[in-house]
């Protein structure tokens, strides 16, 4: 016979409170697109040396790897210039709404997308990733913040895993198309796919009620300093910088292992021996169990935070993340056989690289409704202009030393860097999302 707690948390866990028509499909259009944008993100990675080796003859310079290294460093840091930009969603969704606005960024993201696949030069593959990037940049931002405020406070905690699980999801689908439509037709199909998600922002626009959060706050809204001002005000200058540090963190130490694993796999495989074509599909492989690894990260990251709080959940995170990125990139790389050691490090460094879900889960619970989009997309942004700088550093250490692994090993550092910050940062477990 269970005892009194347990009969009680039994009967807690079966009573959560139901969903509304409205809720499912408000996340489901924001799972569904924030999925699209895993997917669009990582096709760049996937096509990055068979695009470069056309486009880069055709704009006047020989296709040498190191080249093809080198211009996929600066297009990266470009496309990371547009996700920083993409600070600019969040004032409009706290004015207009986060559910006409998150429609905005899949719209632009996918438009642009597409049109990648007609370029002719490197310079119009990177204008069209650039404005692409301001698209996916703000997806996550407002898809994350819909969720905290349109699911009920006994549920949303679980929602930003979920929710999260979309971006590694796309990770895994991109990997999948590479494998049949872009092994088969070419770079240019893949990126045609990207076009999509237009039919999503069409649903999500048509669709998905605003949440009660916001409209109870535009209702009762009477003049106000800007959002972007107010987190910035002594209410939240704190938590704004420290939020936009960590998130720098992630981004940096995830992004250069998620983007140059295609290409590290690659060039194991063809090492071991494997054709140019079987070592596409390796690639391939490898990226799919990245993405269930991080799939899974997500959802274990949530049930975590509420044990151990929010601070601490993090940290074991990025302790993970620094061990895993390290050993993939500086030891496995350079074995004779490393191929399948990289591969297996890859699984654990996606788990870890779940932290993401986190952020989805913490910055909601830290700001009010009034500037809550404002203060995810600008400290989601901010990350992405330091990410490219570093991708500039990273392009020009693999052109110094000839080499991949080292250059990526190093990001490790950040994380490093972020155990440091995590202690200024507020924890809020047990308590509930801000009006």
């Amino acid at each position: 016979m269970p005892s009194a707690p347990d009969h009680i948390a039994t009967t807690a866990r079966s009573a959560r409170t139901p969903l509304n028509r409205s809720q499912i499909t408000g996340f489901w259009g924001a799972w569904t697109g924030w999925t699209l944008d895993g997917m669009d993100s990582f096709i760049y990675a996937l096509v990055l040396a068979p695009a470069l080796t056309e486009l880069l003859p055709k704009s006047g310079y020989a296709a040498t790897p190191a080249n093809v290294g080198l211009a996929g460093s600066i297009l990266f840091a470009l496309f990371l210039v547009g996700w920083g930009l993409s600070f600019i969603w969040g004032p409009l969704a706290d004015r207009f709404g986060r559910t006409k606005v998150l429609a905005a960024t899949i719209f632009t993201f996918a438009i642009f997308t597409g049109l990648a696949a007609t370029s002719q030069s490197v310079w119009a593959l990177g204008i069209y990733r650039f404005l692409a990037g301001i698209g996916i940049g703000g997806e996550w931002a407002l898809a994350g913040t819909y969720v905290a405020e349109a699911w009920p406070e006994d549920r949303r905690k679980m929602g930003a895993g979920y929710l999260q699980t979309g971006y590694y999801a796309g990770f895994f689908l991109a990997a999948a198309l590479n494998y049949t439509i872009g092994a088969t037709y070419g770079w240019r199909a893949m990126f045609l796919v990207g076009v999509l998600p237009v039919i999503v922002s069409i649903v999500v626009l048509l669709r998905v009620k605003e949440t009660e959060k916001w409209e109870r706050n535009v209702a009762h809204a009477v003049r106000q300093v800007s959002p972007l001002r107010a987190i910035f005000s002594r209410q939240y200058r704190r938590r704004t910088l420290v939020a936009a540090t960590l998130l720098t963190v992630a981004i940096i130490g995830l992004w250069a292992g998620a983007v140059y694993e295609p290409s590290a796999v690659i060039q194991l495989a063809t090492k071991a021996g494997m054709a140019k074509p079987d070592a596409v599909r390796m690639a391939s492989i490898a990226t799919g169990l990245l993405s269930i690894g991080t799939i899974i990260g997500c959802l274990a990251l949530p049930p975590i935070a509420e044990r151990i709080g929010r601070r601490w959940t993090l940290a074991v995170y990025f302790i993970g993340m620094a061990v895993s990125i390290a050993l993939a990139f500086g030891w496995a790389f350079y074995l004779s056989n490393g191929l399948y050691p990289f591969i297996a490090l890859l699984f654990v460094l996606g788990f870890f690289g779940g932290n993401f879900a986190l952020f989805s889960l913490w910055l909601p619970e830290q700001f009010e409704t009034r500037v809550r989009a404002t203060a995810f997309a600008f400290c989601t942004s901010v990350g992405r202009f330091f990410g490219a700088i570093v991708n500039f550093g990273i392009g020009a250490m693999v052109l110094h030393m000839k080499t991949l692994g080292v250059p990526i090993a190093l990001t490790a550092i950040a994380f490093i860097i972020g155990l440091a910050v995590i202690p200024f940062a507020p924890e809020t477990k047990g308590e509930e999302l801000p009006s």
